[in-house]
C-alpha cells in the first residue's frame, strides 16, 4: 500500500504557522513498517545482513535473540538514531506508510511519528507535568489547555494517571523506577506517534512493574504499533502478536508468535526459545 505525503499548514494557539508531514498509515492489521533487505555496518563490522521484515499497524512484534544479535540495532534503525553513530553504513530500503524514511522524511519528522522508550528509564530533571509537555513544546504548543489535555490524556493512557495526579509540579525523579518508566511511555506518546519503539523496557524493573508494563502495552497496542526487544521469553510470548528470532545479525525467523514458540521453522529458533543457547 502506497502511502501519500501532505503537507498541511497547522495555526496553533499562539497565532504560529507551522508545516507538518502527514503520513497517511494503514488500516490496523496492514504493514506499516517494511524492511526490505537491510544491511548496516559500524565501520567494517557486518552488524545487519540482509533483513526483510513487514511490521503490522497496531500489533505488538517482539524482536527477540541472545545478546549481540543486532535487534537493539535493527531497532534503532526505524527512526534513524544509528544515524548519530559515527561510521554507520546503512543499506536497503526501509519504509513507513510507504515513504523511505532514509530518503524521503524529514528526521525530526520520523521520531515524531517512530517514539523511543530506552532501557533505562530516563525522565528529565523537570517535574512531572513539563516531562510529558516537552516534545509539544518543542513542536511549538503553547497553550495552556492544549497542553494539560495532553499530558492528563498521555497519563491516562500510560496507566500513571492516578498515581501522580496530585504531584504534577513535582520531579518526576521522585518517582519510582516503574513509574519512572511509565512516565517515560507517556512522554513519548504526548506527540501521538504512529510507532512506539520500546528497548528492553522492563529489564531493570521488578516484577510487578514488568507486569504493568507489560498490561499497558497489550492496551496501547490498539493506537500504536510496537515494536519491543526483549531477552525475556515469556514476556514475548505473553504480549507479542509477532515474534522475529534474530542470531548474528541475521532474521532467522519472523511469523505468529504462538506459533513459533509451539512449532518454530528453523532449528536454531527451537533451540534458542527453549534455552538450549543464548
Amino acid at each position: 500500500m502506497k502511502a501519500e505525503i501532505e503537507i498541511k499548514r497547522v495555526e496553533n494557539d499562539d497565532k504560529e504557522i507551522r508545516e507538518i508531514q502527514n503520513i497517511k498509515t494503514p488500516t490496523e492489521g496492514e504493514t506499516l513498517i517494511d524492511v526490505e533487505h537491510m544491511n548496516l555496518w559500524y565501520g567494517d563490522n557486518h552488524a545487519i545482513k540482509d533483513v526483510s521484515i513487514a511490521i503490522p499497524q497496531n500489533r505488538i512484534t517482539a524482536l527477540i535473540g541472545p545478546s549481540g544479535c543486532g535487534k537493539s540495532t535493527f531497532l534503532k534503525s526505524l527512526n534513524r538514531m544509528n544515524d548519530l553513530v559515527e561510521g554507520v553504513k546503512i543499506e536497503g530500503k526501509l519504509t513507513l506508510g510507504g515513504i523511505d524514511i532514509y530518503k524521503d522524511i524529514d528526521v525530526s519528522v520520523l521520531r515524531r511519528r517512530v517514539g523511543m522508550v530506552f532501557q533505562k528509564p530516563n525522565p528529565f530533571p523537570m517535574s512531572i507535568y513539563d516531562n510529558v509537555a516537552y516534545g509539544l513544546r518543542v513542536q511549538g504548543v503553547r497553550s495552556r489547555v492544549q497542553l494539560d489535555e495532553a499530558v492528563e490524556r498521555s497519563l491516562r493512557q500510560a496507566a500513571i494517571w492516578d498515581e501522580c495526579k496530585d504531584r504534577l509540579k513535582k520531579s518526576a525523579l521522585g518517582l519510582s523506577g516503574g513509574q519512572q518508566q511509565r512516565l517515560c511511555i507517556a512522554r513519548t506518546i504526548a506527540v501521538e506517534p504512529e510507532v512506539v519503539l520500546m528497548d528492553e523496557p522492563t529489564s531493570a524493573l521488578d516484577p510487578i512493574s514488568t507486569s504493568k508494563i507489560e498490561e499497558l502495552a497489550l492496551e496501547l497496542r490498539e493506537h500504536y504499533t510496537i515494536v519491543i526487544v526483549t531477552h525475556n521469553m515469556q514476556q514475548a510470548a505473553r504480549i507479542a502478536d509477532k515474534t522475529a528470532f534474530f542470531l548474528l545479525g541475521e532474521l532467522v525467523e519472523y511469523g505468529d508468535t504462538n506459533k513459533m514458540f509451539s512449532s518454530p521453522s528453523d532449528d536454531r529458533t527451537e533451540a534458542y526459545i527453549t534455552g538450549r543457547f543464548g
